[in-house]
Parts: structure tokens; sequence; C-alpha cells
């Protein structure tokens, strides 16, 4: 039997559309194991009656292409899928599965792929690579997919970073998503985004944090997308009158992470659960570190 864990991960960070994720301690994991009964797939946690126990499985399909890929055929699959991560939340659900299959299926074959392999598949199934690269690799990732091949860079994340994150229970589909985005955008936006992105990425990297702050303004997803639900909307306006900066929609949303690394900010933490529960949806709170490990 194979078991592997998976990391959620947060993708975009404010000004790093598409290209920029991190990977965090909340954690998919799944057993397999070859059997000669055909396809069992059973599933414990969140969400459950929501994910398919047959051949649409998102885990299972990711397995079938990494078989296709290194031609190796079990006779049948035992699948027990153990969910944590929330769905259509921003959070790479559907990264984990993807990440979690490959990898699952490259270790009852063999091992044959090596890592890099096995992030091409994942990113070939994904469509992109902002959440499958992190969910992989773990830490800070920095990636770009241009004709079929995937350039990144990945670091570690600062020990001292603390993601509150806040989920509703309301689910924002990423086709939803993607489709408020605009087809064109005013050329000083592109270049305020190219700075802050930029910014932000050397203050992660560097550990100069007070960077972080002014560097997570976003022109380019994060005010189309809060647009689509009010509380986003209120959340991030009155977050702001309060001085609390350091939000940014996780994924595509409807997630929101509100990035800490100093004592002194409990007064303004404080101030954003209450921001969050005044809210008319229900929220779910959970205090998170990066994950610097990955799959495992």
């Amino acid at each position: 039997m194979v078991r592997v864990t998976v990391p959620a991960t947060t993708a975009n960070i404010g000004p790093g559309f598409d290209c920029l994720g991190i990977a965090l301690s909340l954690y998919n994991a799944i057993e397999v194991e070859e059997t000669d009964q055909g396809l069992i797939i059973e599933v414990e946690g969140r969400d459950r009656e929501k994910i398919e126990t047959n051949e649409n499985n998102l885990i299972y399909q990711s397995m079938l292409k990494t078989f296709e890929r290194v031609d190796y055929r079990p006779k049948g699959l035992k699948i027990k899928q153990y969910n944590n991560i929330p769905m259509a939340r921003g959070l790479g659900s559907s990264a984990a599965c993807i990440v979690g299959g490959v990898v699952a299926a490259n270790k009852l074959a063999g091992n044959p792929l090596k890592k890099d392999e096995v992030l091409q598949i994942a990113v070939e199934i994904e469509g992109h690579p902002d959440n499958v690269t992190p969910a992989l690799l773990g830490g800070v990732v920095v990636s770009h997919h241009e004709k079929g091949k995937t350039n990144y860079v990945r670091f570690p994340v600062k020990e001292v970073l603390n993601f509150i994150v806040a989920i509703p229970e309301t689910e924002l589909s990423t086709k939803a998503s993607r489709g408020v985005l605009p087809q064109t955008v005013p050329f000083k936006d592109a270049v305020a985004n190219v700075g802050k992105s930029s910014l932000l990425v050397a203050a992660l990297m560097s550990g100069e944090l007070d960077k972080i702050s002014s560097a997570l303004e976003d022109r380019l997803h994060q005010p189309y997308r809060i647009s689509l639900m009010d509380s986003l909307n209120n959340i991030f306006i009155e977050a702001g009158k309060k001085g609390i900066n350091q939000l940014f929609l996780s994924g595509a949303g409807p997630s929101i992470v509100y990035l800490t690394w100093d004592q002194g900010e409990k007064e303004k933490e404080e101030q954003f659960y209450q921001l969050v529960a005044s809210m008319p949806e229900e929220w779910n709170i959970k205090v998170l570190k990066g994950d610097n490990i990955g799959t495992k």
C-alpha cells in the first residue's frame, strides 16, 4: 500500500496572478493499493458527499494518466481518500488530488518518473502550475508554464509567517472567478502589478517582511473577484479602514488570507476575527503555517 500526503496551497498571493503559490499546513491524504477487484474508492472527511467514487474521481483520473505515461497496468485499484482541504474555496483542493494521484501512481509503478516529470504531468492535468507546484515541492514557488515546459524557483516559507485563513461555507467555482476577469487591463495596472509582485517575491525570499504590506495590492484579479460576493467586498473595505492591510484572496477565492508575522498584530487579528464574524455567511477560521516539505 502507498500513502501520500499533500498540502493545501494558496495561489496568486495578491499581485502574483497565476505565477505565485505557497504550500500550507492543511493536508489531504490518500491510500492506494492494487487489487483484483476492479476499482474501489472510499472517501472520508469534509465534502465527501461531493466527491465522485467512480471513474470520474480526480485522483483516479490523475493516476490513469500517469500509468499511461509509464506504461503500467494495474489489475485494479483501491483508493481511500481522506479529505481535509475544502473544495471550491481557493485552497488548492483539485491540485492536491492531482498531485496525490500522480505521485501515488508513480510509486506503485516503481518510481520511474523524476520529480520534474511528475510535476509536468500534474501541470498538464491542472492546466497551470501555480497550485500544483507548491503542492508537490512545498515552500514558496514562483512558476511559469510556456510551450509545454514549467520553469520555477522554490524557496522556503519563513517560519515566522502565520496564514490566518477565513473560509466561508459559500463555494465559488474557479470557472466563475475566471469568467469575471476582463479581457484587457489598463497599462498602468499591469505595470503596477509587475512592481508589486516583484517586491513581494523579494520580501518573502529575503525576509524583509515589512515590505509585504504594500506589496500585496493587486489590480489584475482581486478587484473583479471580490465583486462576486458582497461579504468579500465588505471585508476588504472595512479591513482597510482598520489598517488591516495584509489581506489577499486565496487563489480564485472566496477564502481570504490575513498574513501576519508580528506579535504586535494581536489586536488587529482580533479585529479581523470580529469583522469576519459580522458577515451573514458562516465562516471558519484556520491559523496555518507554511509547509516546506510538500508531498510526502
